[in-house]
């Protein structure tokens, strides 16, 4: 265990306890460090379900698209409308994507699939386990100032770091 260290001051987690009060919702922007998909076929039951009964916020929708919900921080959870399995979402940069590729293509031949640049300016490679997980990372790409990827992103109330 060397190579592990305290963090807890990273985590929304408060310490274990009967009077412990819960973190607030955490409605700030950040890059996701990792979150879930979740495809749905009834999108307003979803998003009713998971705000009512589990206690989430509708962070942002673009509606018929996707409801990214949220509760505590790193708590992410993108609702769509789809048929299919619950997927899991890693961020990494740039470099990376490539070297996954080729990494999980040695380890099951035909695995990723992209990257394809997607309309939320990221690149991201699909990646099915061996146990039939659906992965997508994602590698943000830099935003060029008053080009269309900006203004695609800021008339769909995209939030978009300050500069």
């Amino acid at each position: 265990m060397a190579d592990h260290y305290e963090a807890f001051e990273i985590s929304p987690v408060p310490a274990p306890g009967p009077d412990v009060a819960p973190p607030e919702v955490f409605r700030g922007i950040y890059g996701m460090p990792m979150y879930v998909t979740v495809p749905t076929a009834d999108l307003s039951a979803s998003v009713e379900f998971w705000t009512r009964g589990l206690g989430f916020v509708d962070l942002f929708t673009m509606p018929g698209q996707v409801t990214h919900l949220r509760r505590w921080a790193f708590q992410d959870v993108l609702l769509v409308p789809a048929a299919g399995t619950v997927g899991i979402g890693l961020s990494c940069v740039m470099s990376q994507i490539d070297e996954i590729a080729r990494a999980c293509d040695a380890l099951v031949p035909g695995s990723a699939t992209g990257p394809r640049k997607m309309p939320w300016n990221a690149l991201e490679l699909n990646v099915t386990t061996p146990e039939n997980a659906r992965v997508t990372v994602t590698a943000a790409l830099p935003l060029t100032a008053d080009s269309a990827e900006e203004r695609h992103l800021d008339e769909n109330g995209f939030m978009l770091p300050k500069a």
